[in-house]
């Protein structure tokens, strides 16, 4: 169906769908030239709307709030009522999810939501562009206080960094992931950019427990890739069964996103460094922060320093918001990334 769209209608409808998935709630609604059009119609409900379009459905409230968006704006495009119309498929899907039992907001927001993000930076996959998805609560803290059930802007960030530096950075190497939350840059070094071994690590018992699903939503439940291990800054690393932290086996790259944001567990965090560069010395660390307060980040690099660490800053902007084509993040708040390595 999508072969019949015109180049332009066919980049808007990319844009919109990925955005879509990624669950955005300022989506880049196609002109109106292309809303008019039956087979944009029919291609937007075959992908979005459609009980086949896609095995993990949008929340039942996001689904209405953009259909109803959607049918408004493609009424308005009408020019010719004779020629032109809404598609059939989209007014009996509004229908159908006026007629279901919709969540209230309040129950919306404590609610998990499968979540899609398009790797547009990375080549083609079966004529696709390849993707992750994750089983996210966008708007819930967990019982125990922590953040992460959700992806960050600062982990799309790295990840976009990683992807255009794959060669160098992640191909064959054992990696490990501190603050892993749902695992976005655990699974897309582990099943996109050709890590030998990753391990995502995380200090809540609610996060590491979710990683398992969200491993089978990539195809990597039985990947002997990737693996998630409960890891709490600043305690000793202990071997468990294994007289050795991760069985001896080398790491060489650590990654991290918005590990800074609680100035509170900076001191935790610098051991935990500091105890990983004493069990590998030559590894590496890349620290993604999302830049909300200056003075927590001037007080991580202050305890990087007191540790003897070289931090260097990474040179890597962020692409405008109208130029992204999945991830798609804000570009209106600074991410810096930065290289530590030891001294």
């Amino acid at each position: 169906m999508e072969s019949q769209l015109s180049a332009s209608a066919r980049q808007q409808f990319d844009r919109f769908v990925r955005q879509y998935l990624q669950l955005q709630l300022n989506l880049d609604y196609p002109d109106e030239e292309h809303l008019r059009n039956d087979t944009f119609q029919l291609s937007l409900h075959s992908h979005l709307f459609s009980e086949n379009g896609t095995k993990n459905a949008s929340p039942v409230r996001y689904q209405l709030r953009v259909l109803k968006e959607l049918i408004s704006r493609i009424e308005q495009s009408i020019q010719d009522w004779e020629e032109e119309g809404i598609s059939d498929d989209l007014m009996n899907c509004l229908s159908s999810l006026f007629a279901s039992s919709v969540p209230s907001e309040a129950i919306s927001a404590q609610q998990k939501s499968y979540v899609t993000y398009t790797l547009s930076s990375l080549p083609l996959q079966d004529q696709a562009a390849p993707t992750i998805t994750l089983l996210e609560a966008r708007n819930l803290f967990a019982a125990s206080g922590t953040t992460g059930l959700r992806t960050w802007e600062a982990a799309l960030h790295l990840g976009n960094y990683l992807c255009a530096n794959q060669g160098s950075l992640v191909r064959g190497k054992s990696i490990l992931e501190l603050g892993a939350g749902p695992g976005y840059v655990s699974v897309l070094c582990s099943k996109h950019l050709g890590a030998s071994h990753v391990i995502a690590t995380d200090g809540s018992d609610d996060v590491v427990s979710s990683l398992s699903t969200n491993f089978y939503l990539n195809d990597l439940q039985d990947s002997t890739i990737i693996e998630g291990k409960e890891l709490k800054w600043g305690q000793a690393l202990v071997g468990g069964e294994h007289p050795e932290w991760n069985g001896g086996r080398n790491i060489d790259l650590i990654l991290g996103a918005d590990l800074t944001y609680d100035g509170s567990e900076i001191p935790q965090l610098a051991s935990t460094f500091g105890d990983l560069f004493e069990l590998y010395p030559a590894m590496k660390i890349i620290n993604a922060a999302t830049i909300r307060n200056p003075r927590t980040f001037e007080k991580f690099l202050g305890a990087c320093r007191a540790n003897k660490f070289v931090v260097e800053e990474i040179k890597f902007g962020i692409e405008k918001a109208e130029l992204q084509e999945g991830p798609f993040y804000s570009d209106q708040v600074p991410i810096q990334l930065c290289l530590i390595t030891r001294s």
